[in-house]
């Protein structure tokens, strides 16, 4: 486990002096009513009480590291932050795909081992030309639709806007990252902002009171020009500030879900972001 809270970490104390006042009131307690010994042959008490709390702050810094899952709310919206696979969450899953929606999973256009690979071979393993027609069939509205790149040798032509939402059966598939020419995606940190503000108002209008789980976008191959150093809890921070700026909220019983792939979990301080 890899320690990503310092164990004199500020928020931690605050943690810990918040749990001190019930400690002092048990430990009072005992010795005033449920011991009889004389008071002054309780010398013994301060410092046994002294390793327990050395050993509850050592097990609180211990849990703050462990963390995997955490739930909190911004205002009424229940957020819950989880570690597992996409795939098994209940309600609505979100798939990003490029501006173009394209399907070819060969490892030039869409990568095998991304979640938009996974998710075609897994569903639709000899049959995309079915999700094809689907998307192409699709009600968008019509500022979502833009240009056609009649210049693009490989792939589909028809460009979305980021953020365009698309959905099918329990699945959202939404236009996240760009193309250049050869293929690669990417986005600029502008248009990064530009899309989750996007996608919060495309999920509020058709999530229908149903739970949303979401991955850390742009934790996979997508480049972010200028900050190729950006982490996947930075990412995760981002993406929540956007989500509590925008007017979506989702209602009860409705939760937003983002999921955190087990192998990635290690580098998220799960403590840091409960604390914000």
């Amino acid at each position: 486990m890899k320690r990503k809270v310092l164990f004199f970490d500020r928020e931690l104390i605050k943690n810990f002096w918040g749990h001190l006042s019930v400690l002092l009131t048990i430990f009072s307690g005992v010795i005033l009513f449920v011991d009889d010994t004389p008071l002054k042959e309780k010398w013994f008490y301060p410092l046994g009480f002294t390793v327990i709390l050395v050993l509850y702050y050592t097990l609180l810094w211990h849990n703050s590291n462990s963390l995997e899952n955490i739930d909190f709310k911004i205002e009424n919206t229940k957020i819950s932050i989880v570690t597992g696979d996409l795939f098994e969450q209940d309600g609505l899953k979100v798939i990003a795909f490029n501006e173009y929606f394209d399907t070819q999973v060969d490892d030039k256009i869409i990568s095998k081992n991304s979640l938009n690979g996974i998710f075609i071979e897994r569903f639709f393993p000899s049959t995309v030309e079915t999700l094809d027609d689907y998307i192409s069939n699709y009600e968008f509205s019509e500022e979502n639709i833009l240009e056609k790149n009649t210049t693009r040798i490989t792939g589909k032509k028809q460009k979305y806007q980021i953020g365009t939402v698309c959905l099918y059966d329990d699945f959202l598939l939404t236009a996240f990252s760009k193309f250049n020419d050869k293929n690669q995606a990417y986005l600029t940190m502008p248009e990064y902002l530009s899309f989750l503000i996007k996608f919060w108002d495309e999920i509020n209008v058709v999530y229908a009171q149903r739970s949303v789980s979401v991955p850390i976008f742009g934790s996979g191959i997508t480049r972010i020009k200028e900050h190729k150093n950006i982490t996947d809890e930075e990412l995760l921070k981002i993406m929540l500030w956007t989500f509590k700026i925008s007017e979506t909220r989702f209602k009860y019983p409705a939760q937003l879900r983002i999921v955190i792939h087990e192998d990635k979990i290690d580098t998220i301080n799960l403590f840091e972001i409960k604390s914000m």
